[in-house]
């Protein structure tokens, strides 16, 4: 919804700006215009999702679609080809930065927390959003002492119905230890905490990028490669380092969630795999 917020206020300032007096209803004559001139400063994808955007407005507003129009089409397909702009990847946290940001968090109920929740995004291979989501009846502990974690939204799943990923025993190990600070009492799995004290509520999905990047930051890491590392570097680096160790892209798309190998492919794109070596 914020994501459809910005594309529509982003079509009606340029609408604004380019004397275009109403944005909605939004004509074919207005809406072609529009995407070819945001196909010169933006991906395809953002483009694409704009499009959308509009579309939704009009069906909301009970106003005629236009959008499924053969000039729109063209417009849509002008933009893909003149593509100049490759869709960016935030950097993998590959198993190699992931130690050494496990390393570099303090002694302290802060670093404990967040070494779990590094540790479990990393094999959950799931978005920030999922991550904070997950509470305590999420996680199952298996006999091999690994655990069954069930993450129910995502934006594959949006409703709730989720899907299930493992852990290896060692995270769960990492978890026991931070669930037993943070006690019986609270709800969500993982928890914002305050002089010392946990609180009863999510994190915010900030929280997990302001982690990452304080980390590379301890580790000395380069302003670019600080800069590079996102809240979704979890989710690429692990699918990068399954693909390495030798896991065909059923088991990693089963790991990981994925709904086709299309959208696994951009993942593992950047993967340092020489199979020549």
């Amino acid at each position: 919804m914020r994501s459809y917020r910005a594309d529509v206020e982003a079509f009606e300032n340029w609408c604004v700006e380019n004397g275009f007096n109403a944005p909605f209803p939004a004509a074919v004559e207005t809406a072609c215009p529009f995407l070819e001139d945001r196909g010169k400063c933006l991906a395809p994808s953002t483009v694409q999702r704009r499009l959308y955007a509009i579309r939704k407005v009009r069906r909301l507003l009970r106003l005629p679609d236009p959008t499924h129009d053969e000039d729109i089409n063209l417009a849509m397909r002008k933009v893909r080809r003149a593509d100049t702009i490759r869709p960016h990847q935030a950097k993998g946290l590959t198993r190699n930065y992931l130690e050494k940001f496990l390393e570099s968090e303090p002694d302290t109920p802060w670093g404990l927390r967040n070494r779990a929740m590094l540790e479990l995004g990393y094999e959950l291979m799931t978005r920030r959003s999922g991550l904070i989501a997950l509470r305590n009846q999420d996680i199952t502990e298996r006999e091999d002492g690994s655990l069954r974690v069930l993450i129910r939204r995502s934006k594959a799943h949006p409703f709730g119905n989720g899907r299930i990923a493992f852990t290896s025993k060692r995270t769960a190990d990492l978890l026991i230890e931070w669930l037993a600070y943070r006690g019986p009492d609270i709800g969500w799995l993982f928890c914002p905490i305050s002089q010392g004290k946990v609180i009863d509520r999510c994190l915010e999905t900030t929280t997990i990028r302001r982690v990452i990047k304080e980390a590379a930051q301890r580790c000395g890491l380069c302003a670019d490669q600080v800069a590079s590392f996102s809240g979704h570097s979890m989710r690429v680096g692990a699918a990068q380092d399954l693909l390495i160790r030798g896991c065909d892209t059923a088991a990693i798309r089963r790991a990981g969630g994925w709904e086709s190998v299309k959208l696994l492919a951009r993942y593992l794109e950047k993967a340092e795999h020489n199979v020549w070596a």
